[in-house]
C-alpha cells in the first residue's frame, strides 16, 4: 500500500509564487501552507486551491517550517518552497518511493532559474537538499535562516529535479539579501562569532571568486555574474552587519 504523503509550504507575501507552487502539487494528499502574517493575496490563492491553511508568528526559518511538519497529518512529508514546482517526473519518482520506500528520508535536486534563466554551474548545479522524508526520523533544526532537516540515518536521492524560481528580478535579490543577512549576523552573533571590518569585505571577495571563477559562473552569461556579485555583497552585508551587533552601542569610541 502506498504511504500517504502531506506537502508543506512555509509562506509570507507570496502571492507571485503559490499558484504556481500548488498548482504543481494537486496529486498530493494534503497540502499545508503554514503561513506567517502575510498581507497579499498569498491565503486567499491557497483557500483557491482547497488547501490547509494554518497560521503562526514568525519563528525562524527551521522552527516554522518544523512547525508545518507538526501540522502534517500524514507521516510522510515533502517540504517544498513556495517558488520551487513539482515536476510530473519528480511526481512519479516520489510516488514510485511512497509506494516502497527504501530510505528514512531523500534528497532532491533542484534546477534553478535566476532572472528568468537556468543556472547550470555557479555552485548550484550540486544543490539537492534533504525535502522529502518520514517525520518520525527527520526534523528540521532550529537554525534561523539555511536551515535543514537532520536524521540519523543515510538519505537517499532523488533524480528527476525540482524547478527552483529563485529571482526574476534583482530588486527581488536584493531584497531578499536584505533580510537574510540580518538573519545571519544574529545567528553568527549567537553563536559567539567575531568579525573585522577587512574580514568582512574579504568574505564578499571571496564568495564571488568562488561562484564566478572556481564554480564557472561565468559560463552562466549575465546572469552568471550579477548573481556572483549579489551574492558577494550579501555575504559581505552579513558580516557588516555582524560587526555591527558586535560593536552596537560604542560605534563611536573607535
Amino acid at each position: 500500500m502506498k504511504n500517504l504523503l502531506s506537502v508543506v509550504i512555509i509562506t509570507k507575501d507570496e502571492e507571485a509564487n503559490i499558484g504556481r507552487c500548488l498548482g504543481s502539487l494537486a496529486w498530493a494528499d494534503e497540502v499545508v501552507v503554514m503561513d506567517s502574517g502575510s498581507t497579499d493575496r498569498t491565503l486567499e490563492i491557497a483557500r483557491e486551491h482547497g488547501v490547509t491553511v494554518r497560521e503562526t508568528s514568525w519563528l525562524g526559518f527551521g522552527k516554522t517550517k518544523q512547525r508545518a511538519v507538526d501540522a502534517a497529518t500524514h507521516d510522510w512529508v515533502l517540504s517544498i518552497d513556495a517558488d520551487e514546482v513539482v515536476t510530473e517526473p519528480l511526481r512519479g519518482e516520489i510516488e514510485s518511493v511512497l509506494n516502497s520506500p527504501r530510505k528514512m528520508g531523500y534528497r532532491i535536486s533542484r534546477r534553478s532559474y535566476y532572472l528568468g534563466r537556468p543556472i547550470r554551474f555557479s555552485g548550484w548545479r550540486s544543490d539537492a537538499p534533504l525535502r522529502l522524508f518520514h517525520k518520525g526520523h527527520g526534523r528540521f533544526n532550529e537554525k534561523i535562516v539555511h536551515e535543514s532537516v537532520e536524521m540519523a540515518s543515510t538519505p537517499g536521492v532523488i533524480k528527476s529535479p525540482m524547478l527552483h524560481y529563485t529571482f526574476p528580478t534583482l530588486s527581488t535579490h536584493l531584497a531578499k539579501m536584505e533580510s537574510y543577512s540580518a538573519l545571519g549576523a544574529r545567528q553568527l552573533m549567537d553563536k559567539g562569532k567575531t568579525v573585522s571590518l577587512l574580514f568582512a569585505c574579504l568574505r564578499g571577495v571571496v564568495k564571488f571568486i568562488k561562484m564566478y571563477l572556481l564554480k564557472l559562473g561565468f559560463l552562466d552569461g549575465k546572469e552568471g555574474f550579477l548573481l556572483a556579485v549579489v551574492s558577494s555583497f550579501g555575504v559581505t552585508l552579513k558580516y557588516l552587519r555582524l560587526w555591527e551587533l558586535i560593536h552596537k552601542g560604542g560605534l563611536h569610541d573607535d
